[in-house]
């Protein structure tokens, strides 16, 4: 017995000799509950492996990239099996029912072994990447034992809506860079990505049921120059993603645990889907892919009843990509100029004893009736709260928190995704000596972490509608995966434990501390991220122009 103690003692000094690396729990999002306890560590060492004894192919999977994270964080590869080898340390991916909440999880280290447990798959999956971002970054010539101190976490999210969206329209992004973005997305323990796909700068999803969309909806001769300047670069643009692609997208999101929503703007912003078929429009056209950002007074001819079979086409081949519960309908920024002077619009109005400004209602619900056939639910832009909508529509509040508030006491499901807060377009720092052209307004990184999309003041009648929040990526002004890197970056980390982490244990103070690792993370997968929080490197590098 003497002996084996002076054993353990010796190796556990060969360690502290060697430099062991050693893990810090202290993540982003920061776990509901961390308690050390005084055992000694988990020697995470080259012959652990990962044992999940499940079949189920995303627990299968979370154990894959359990072993993928280890590897480029560590340079240690361990076997995953089935069933623990004898003697051998372990890291155990398991499914407990016990557990509330079907994203919440557990971790517990102990000197023997590791257990992460979940009542699901994503709550394993949850409690993978907090570990992961707890792991020293180590150099791949480093050899070093890295060591996890014993912990118990308990962990589950406030909101169960956690979202991202990217603007695909004003800006095509290639499938490589919007996988790496849904990478990012699962970095921070969200499960939405919000993908908007048509605008009238461009329709960017095949509908094989009208192939001019993407024919001629997809491609614009020109591009503005600046902030919606006289000048055009002249400079044809385009891309659109096939069925298949997009398939292949929610297939890469449904392994990370997150769903993707895709957006059909309708009935403004439709300025594309005009310029391929311009007898949808009230003026017959012809129209014209926009160049310029902005509203554009042409939108589909809601007297039309044409318009409405087109859309229902559209939203038949959406749902057989898309498997998610929500549609996203937008409904944002729709001029009634259009339907003022059309005759077949004002028939419609007189028909429904309606005017020209509540035509989007009769809209709306029309379309939220077909979608509701398909067993889906729609989500729109605060404005469709501006005529007498269904209380199932879910509201995305983008004019700021009151109007989803106001949906709230409605009877509407929310997601807060204020401007003042959410929207990553606009720039990070006061200086734009030092900023890429963009947006003109000021969100910061600590801005954003002051958000509470339901705070207590709010009636808990009207605090329990509201479903979780959303950052918002809009590209007019960012065209390329570095810009959007950039915008997200470390914002995205500070929206991440306002969705995730308790209000009370928020502090961003502390929160700076810790993202000092996230940027460790960020400089191993090469992501480009903005460097206010860092000033010292920030000025560094402005010192080597």
């Amino acid at each position: 017995m003497y002996k084996k103690i002076l054993l353990i003692v010796s190796f556990c000094m060969f360690l502290l000799q060697a430099g062991a690396a050693e893990a810090d729990y202290n993540v982003i999002p920061q776990p509901q509950q961390v308690t050390l306890t005084k055992d000694k560590p988990f020697n995470l060492s080259p012959n652990a492996q990962i044992i999940c004894p499940s079949t189920d192919e995303l627990m299968l999977k979370n154990a894959q990239f359990l072993s993928d994270y280890i590897k480029e964080t560590t340079g240690l590869l361990l076997t995953i099996n089935k069933n623990p080898k004898p003697k051998v340390p372990s890291i155990f991916l398991v499914i407990d029912p016990k557990i509330q909440g079907d994203e919440a999880y557990k971790i517990n280290v102990t000197p023997q072994k590791v257990v992460i447990s979940g009542r699901t798959s994503a709550g394993v999956f949850y409690g993978i990447q907090t570990l992961r971002k707890s792991l020293p970054i180590l150099r791949p010539t480093e050899h070093e034992p890295v060591l996890l101190p014993s912990v118990s976490i308990a962990d589950a999210p406030r909101f169960p809506y956690r979202g991202m969206m990217l603007d695909c329209s004003r800006h095509f992004f290639p499938i490589s860079f919007v996988k790496r973005f849904i990478d990012l997305i699962a970095l921070y323990n969200m499960n939405v990505f919000h993908w908007h796909l048509t605008d009238d700068q461009g329709w960017r999803i095949e509908i094989k049921k009208y192939p001019k969309l993407t024919e001629i909806g997809s491609k614009r001769s020109g591009t503005i120059m600046g902030h919606n300047s006289d000048v055009d670069d002249g400079q044809p643009y385009g891309g659109f993603y096939t069925q298949q692609e997009a398939k292949d997208i929610v297939e890469y999101a449904r392994q990370r645990h997150i769903t993707v929503i895709p957006e059909i703007d309708m009935p403004g912003h439709m300025k594309a889907a005009l310029a391929a078929y311009p007898e949808l429009g009230c003026t017959g056209g012809p129209y014209e892919v926009g160049h310029a950002w902005g509203v554009y007074k042409d939108v589909l001819c809601l007297g039309n009843e044409q318009v409405y079979k087109f859309v229902q086409d559209i939203i038949d081949e959406i749902a057989a990509i898309f498997p998610s519960k929500y549609i996203h309908i937008g409904g944002d920024e729709t001029p009634t100029v259009r339907w003022k002077e059309c005759p077949k619009c004002q028939k419609l109005a007189a028909e429904q004893h309606l005017s020209a400004n509540k035509l989007q209602a009769y809209f709306t619900n029309r379309i939220e009736k077909y979608i509701n056939s398909k067993q889906r639910e729609i989500i729109g832009w605060d404005e469709i709260l501006d005529g007498e909508i269904n209380p199932s529509a879910t509201i995305m509040s983008w004019r700021g928190i009151e109007p989803g508030e106001r949906g709230a006491r409605l009877g509407h499901d929310v997601i807060m995704t204020p401007t003042s807060h959410c929207y990553f377009d606009y720039k990070q720092n006061e200086n734009e000596d030092t900023e890429p052209e963009g947006q003109h307004q000021l969100i910061t990184v600590e801005k954003v972490y002051s958000l509470d999309p339901a705070p207590a003041n709010m009636p808990a009648e009207n605090r329990k509608h509201i479903l979780g929040t959303q950052g918002n990526l809009w590209s007019e002004y960012i065209a390329y995966p570095n810009r959007a890197e950039y915008a997200v970056l470390p914002r995205m980390a500070a929206l991440s434990e306002v969705q995730w982490t308790q209000p009370e244990k928020k502090d961003f103070s502390n929160f700076k501390v810790r993202a000092d690792h996230m940027a460790k993370i960020y400089d191993l997968y090469k992501y480009v991220y903005a460097l206010q929080l860092w000033p010292d490197r920030f000025n560094h590098n402005r010192s080597e122009w």
